[in-house]
């Protein structure tokens, strides 16, 4: 979720659920150790709980990173060791780190002891070649060991050479089996579950085997889903009542973006999908897209937006009641 899970898009969704755990996009130790901290880190109080999520294989950097995120406040660290993009792999950290289940332990180990937040793994259930049987066991194995406070397992192996990272999320195939058998081996292990989940329902029916579920893109792409997270999986309502009302509640938040010099379209590129399947929901994007990334976009400009689709929708229901 690089360059997607800013603090503007996390902001957003907290609109959405209160009880939704957030995470940061992958942020590498180098960046966090010598880069800007605060707006690789920074988040607004509102976000809680949230998570920071890093990528490196250095034990002596992740521990000092993952001491500069407590510091900021997030509420667990995360370790990535799933990302198959070159990038990453060039780096030695994200996938390719489900070879050297040792050295994710030692990693492991020395965030442990320089953090009291949680500190958990995301990973993969094999790369490549591997028997995924043999390389989660040992991985988990080895995590544990040093003390892991969790895993996010995304069902799918990671194909380091031949496939993109995108195909990486699309081509090889999801195996929530091997995650359910994960769990079952490891009952006192709290482990969640990634990978093409794209309603909160069937992240419901996963929940009968897993602790967790981790939705990324979906979420993204239809981030009006959330709205279904703290009524379904926790019995509580929703925060708002409907995409409609979450824009409203979010116009202070983004008023005060707006009033720290920054541009509309920086925030409302997250909120593109609010509205999907609703009547208007294309004029809604496209007005956004078009006039959104003006230097004197507003709140006015979003309000715009949305009524395209309050117009839509008044025009499907005058036509189905004449139909009626």
């Amino acid at each position: 979720m690089m360059d997607w899970t800013d603090r503007y898009c996390r902001a957003f969704h907290r609109t959405l659920s209160r009880r939704a755990r957030l995470y940061t996009e992958m942020v590498t130790t180098g960046a966090v150790i010598h880069g800007p901290r605060e707006r690789l880190l920074g988040f607004d109080a509102g976000e809680h709980p949230v998570a920071v999520q890093l990528g490196g294989s250095n034990p002596a950097d992740l521990a000092r990173a993952a001491r500069i995120a407590e510091d900021f406040g997030y509420d667990e660290v995360n370790l990535n060791v799933g990302c198959p993009s070159d990038r990453v792999q060039d780096g030695r950290f994200g996938a390719c780190l489900m070879r050297d289940p040792g050295l994710v332990a030692d990693c492991v180990a020395a965030m442990k002891g320089a953090v009291s937040v949680p500190v958990t793994v995301k990973c993969r259930i094999g790369v490549d070649d591997q028997d995924t049987e043999v390389a989660l066991d040992a991985l988990t194995e080895a995590v544990v060991e040093a003390g892991v406070d969790g895993l996010v397992v995304h069902a799918r192996k990671a194909w380091l050479q031949g496939l993109s990272p995108k195909e990486n999320r699309d081509v090889p195939p999801l195996d929530y089996g091997r995650v359910a058998r994960l769990k079952r081996a490891h009952p006192t292990l709290p482990v969640a579950i990634n990978g093409g989940i794209a309603t909160i329902a069937a992240a419901a029916a996963h929940l009968a085997a897993v602790d967790g579920v981790m939705i990324g893109r979906a979420a993204y792409s239809d981030p009006a889903i959330l709205l279904d997270v703290d009524p379904v999986l926790f019995g509580e309502a929703a925060p708002v009542a409907d995409p409609f009302a979450a824009v409203a509640a979010f116009e202070p938040v983004l008023a005060g973006f707006l009033a720290e010099g920054l541009r509309l379209h920086t925030v409302t590129r997250h909120m593109l999908g609010l509205f999907n399947g609703r009547p208007g929901a294309r004029a809604y994007r496209r007005h956004l897209s078009t006039h959104g990334t003006q230097a004197d976009a507003d709140l006015a400009t979003l309000r715009d937006a949305v009524n395209l689709v309050v117009q839509a929708e008044h025009r499907r229901d005058a036509a189905e009641t004449r139909a009626a």
